[in-house]
């Protein structure tokens, strides 16, 4: 199949999506992610920016060092020390790319930069150049290309071409563009640019207007054959385009585009969840595609169609996204072959058998207190599990709360603090309020909750309860996850998980001076 019939897609979940307020993933959480992504079939995996932190590098290299059947990118602004980093942290990947970027925009070169225009091409030139020295595979984007001028950007693309990037990104950076407008952008850069036909024009859109998605449909359209997006649309501000509706517009309108994608799009709901797992940015009922909502049908006159002809009211079948209403339930009686590959239906490993183990126990546990075990249950049992297994300044032993009408709540806990049980007590306005201060008064973090969020797993009243707490201390700002039957309990896994993690060092940073 031709690059003229096909649409590439980047899948900037790990960077862009990264940068999210409150959407920290670890190293290893980061791999997880890195793994789902490429048993989607995603082509190029931009796995974070390696010159922002040596966590950042870590994970960059750890996803290089892995995958193998995507490309994996690292960002770099375009100043030679991000360049080198990138090569060195790309340089056990089986197939790599540089993608760095400059400013193009007025606002951007004058207020930011405060450069001018010929110093802006200069500096591109010299950044392709150098990063085409290090890495074959080579893309460059024009930072705010929504609000740049034409015939500047028309002269700094064609020189970057010159220079050896062979993918030019065109980010609507500040989420600017309208539809008709975009995709006339990418036909004028396409017919103007006299070496065009040598690199592939791809599209960077932000939400901020609602337009994402419409807008890279629309620079598809007009010739762009790559699209940079992420699973659920997260991202910074109103996020980015997401990767479940832009891919699943071109499949079910191809009569229309005339163009595919590489995505195995059966494992598009299996990735959405466990990037919404591991966030814990739930993902709305009536999102398009992954939302619970997206196949329901409660209107009488919709359900007697759908079951006379499905296409009547759904057009798209949900089997093809992954949602499947003849999935196999686990219960307490499900041994562990079946859990195993139930795990790798889903796409999930583990790296040692020991590992394995202590989620199978879990698994066990869990079937005690709940008749059903879905995927959904499996995904975050597998978050705790790997959670348990990072270094624990903090845990839970005990836990007990009475709450009330009329009373005020009272929560006694014991924690394990460094291989030493200390027991508390404390009041609350509720009861998660009152764990919370239990908490607080044995350990001292000092930190800032700023985020609360419950999520239901799956339907029932034996459901389990999905917790994302969020702390900020001095800057720093990490995610905490916690499961259980138990709201309470998992509340407090969830704050005690976030705190451990703020002693280990795991840290949400915005490194970029700038993002695309």
């Amino acid at each position: 199949m031709s690059s003229s019939e096909r649409v590439i897609i980047f899948d900037t979940t790990l960077r862009d999506g990264e940068q999210s307020p409150g959407a920290s993933m670890t190293g290893e959480e980061k791999l997880r992610i890195a793994k789902a992504l490429e048993r989607l079939k995603v082509d190029v995996i931009e796995a974070g920016f390696a010159i922002a932190s040596p966590g950042d590098f870590a994970a960059v290299k750890a996803i290089a060092d892995t995958i193998k059947d995507s490309t994996v990118c690292s960002l770099a602004r375009a100043l030679d020390a991000d360049i080198e980093r990138a090569a060195e942290a790309l340089a056990g990947a089986n197939s790599a790319r540089i993608h760095t970027f400059i400013a193009t925009s007025p606002i951007h070169m004058q207020h930011k930069l405060r450069m001018a225009p010929d110093q802006v091409v200069e500096q591109a030139v010299r950044a392709v150049r150098k990063a085409r020295n290090l890495c074959a595979d080579v893309e460059f984007s024009c930072e705010d290309a929504g609000r740049s001028e034409l015939d500047f950007l028309c002269r700094i693309i064609e020189a970057a071409i010159d220079a050896g990037a062979r993918t030019i990104n065109i980010p609507d950076t500040v989420g600017y563009a309208i539809p008709h407008q975009y995709g006339e952008l990418i036909a004028q850069l396409l017919a103007r640019i006299p070496n065009a036909d040598k690199a592939i024009f791809s599209v960077h859109c932000h939400n901020d207007l609602g337009l994402a998605v419409a807008n890279s449909l629309a620079a598809v359209a007009a010739g762009a054959r790559q699209v940079e997006c992420t699973i659920n649309g997260l991202g910074e501000r109103a996020g980015n385009a997401a990767l479940e509706e832009v891919v699943m517009a071109l499949r079910t309108r191809q009569d229309l585009f005339g163009l595919s994608t590489r995505i195995e799009t059966e494992h598009i709901l299996a990735a959405s969840r466990l990037v919404s797992g591991i966030t814990g940015f739930p993902v709305q009922p009536n999102k398009a595609i992954v939302g619970a909502n997206a196949f329901a049908h409660e209107s009488g006159i919709h359900q007697d169609g759908v079951l006379k002809h499905r296409e009547t009211y759904e057009i798209m079948s949900a089997e093809s996204v992954g949602w499947n209403t003849n999935r196999m339930v686990l219960g307490k009686h499900s041994g562990r072959a079946a859990f195993r590959s139930r795990l790798e239906a889903l796409g999930i490993g583990f790296a040692s058998d020991t590992e394995l183990n202590a989620a199978f126990a879990r698994f066990k546990e869990l079937a005690d207190r709940k008749h059903e075990i879905f995927d959904e249950d499996l995904q975050a049992l597998v978050t705790d599990t790997l959670a348990a297994e990072m270094p624990e300044p903090f845990k839970l032993s005990d836990l007990a709360v009475t709450s009330r009408m009329g009373e005020v709540p009272v929560a006694r806990l014991v924690l394990n603090l460094n291989g030493v049980e200390r027991e508390a007590q404390a009041q609350g306005s509720g009861p998660v309020d009152a764990t919370f201060k239990a908490i607080e008064s044995l350990v001292h973090s000092q930190a800032t909750l700023q985020l609360y969020s419950v999520n239901a797993i799956t339907q029932g009243t034996d459901s389990q309860g999905e917790v994302t707490v969020r702390l900020e201390k001095d800057g720093r700002i990490v995610n905490g996850n916690g499961a259980d039957t138990d709201i309470i309990v998992a509340s407090a896994k969830a704050y005690l998980n976030a705190l451990n993690l703020m002693q280990a060092g795991a840290r949400k940073a915005h490194p970029q001076v700038s993002g695309i």
